[in-house]
């Protein structure tokens, strides 16, 4: 029997976890709850559990497992340790990688979950042969991942690849989730475009579909709706999402130089109008040699960080 690997990506309410074998093809996924109460004191001990009864519900042994790849919604350091995590009620320092060897008897390997998205898109996804790219998550918050010679880039502190905390704007006021004030999630997420959206439309009396829409209730969705049905006003912010968006990527791009940039997350079910937006000023402010790097949407949706789960052990 071949090796098998486990893919393990724990989020707020839902830990998805997929079993892989050594190629990388999936044999199963399913999800468990995430018990964050208690200071999250269940999480590990649940996902050792589950990852036990698949062994025995596939008949695998745990010597044919090579390991487990974890992402977390937070920092994670290259020893396997999350100094903080407060989406699963960690405040304090987990030692993951070794409380799950612990539990298991399997070797072990973390990282944050926007990273190993991209690590997954780059592997099996979008990216597929591509050994440097970055990924933007584009969903509540924004997210990022930068690959390099087909490894993540943690950093330091585990805060490599922090796209949305670029700040893009010195001169905003509102401060982000964050605390600082002018970062790209405050324009580029979902609820950042829904931002933009609202102050447009009470810049002044533009006719627009989106009129109709109570202001409050306005999402991303109907900006891009609006944007795909020619509605002027939707354009108008559409640009402006783009040249914010671009130039960032462009400035990150002329940074790593990478291969391709991979547009995930739930902004990127807008769909194709999305990479025209993006590219035209990405190429306006990219250096010129790096104008031509690909920008492709994400495929593998939320599978995305099992699968770079899977690849962190198998790297």
């Amino acid at each position: 029997m071949g090796k098998h690997v486990f893919g393990v990506d724990v989020g707020g309410t839902s830990i998805k976890m997929g079993l892989f074998d050594e190629s990388g093809s999936i044999l199963d996924k399913w999800e468990i709850e995430t018990r964050s109460a208690d200071g999250g004191k269940e999480i590990l001990p649940d996902i050792a559990d589950a990852i036990i009864e698949a062994l025995g519900r596939d008949d695998i042994a745990r010597s044919d497992v090579e390991g487990i790849g974890v992402g977390v919604p937070g920092p994670a350091l290259s020893d396997g340790t999350v100094p903080l995590c407060v989406n699963l009620g960690w405040r304090e320092s987990v030692d993951v990688a070794k409380e799950l060897e612990r539990l298991t008897g399997i070797k072990t390997k973390v990282g944050n979950d926007a990273n190993v998205a991209a690590l997954g898109e780059a592997w099996k996804g979008a990216g597929a042969g591509v050994k440097n790219a970055v990924m933007v998550t584009l969903g509540t918050g924004v997210g990022g991942g930068i690959i390099i010679d087909g490894r993540i880039v943690h950093g330091v502190h585990g805060a490599g690849g922090e796209i949305g905390h670029i700040n893009v704007n010195p001169d905003e006021l509102i401060p982000c989730n964050c605390g600082r004030k002018g970062c790209l999630e405050q324009y580029a997420s979902a609820t950042g475009i829904a931002r933009l959206t609202r102050d447009r439309l009470s810049k002044d009396d533009k006719a627009s579909s989106l009129r109709n829409i109570t202001i409050t209730d306005i999402t991303a969705k109907d900006l891009f709706d609006a944007f795909k049905a020619g509605d002027e006003l939707a354009v108008e912010v559409g640009e402006q999402f783009g040249e914010i968006l671009g130039r960032a990527l462009a400035n990150i791009s002329n940074t790593v130089d990478p291969e391709m940039i991979v547009i995930g997350g739930g902004v990127s079910n807008a769909g194709d109008v999305l990479i025209p937006l993006i590219r035209k000023y990405f190429e306006k402010y990219t250096f010129a040699s790096v104008a031509t790097t690909m920008i492709r949407l994400a495929t593998l949706g939320n599978d995305a960080g099992i699968y770079g789960c899977a690849r962190l052990v198998l790297d």
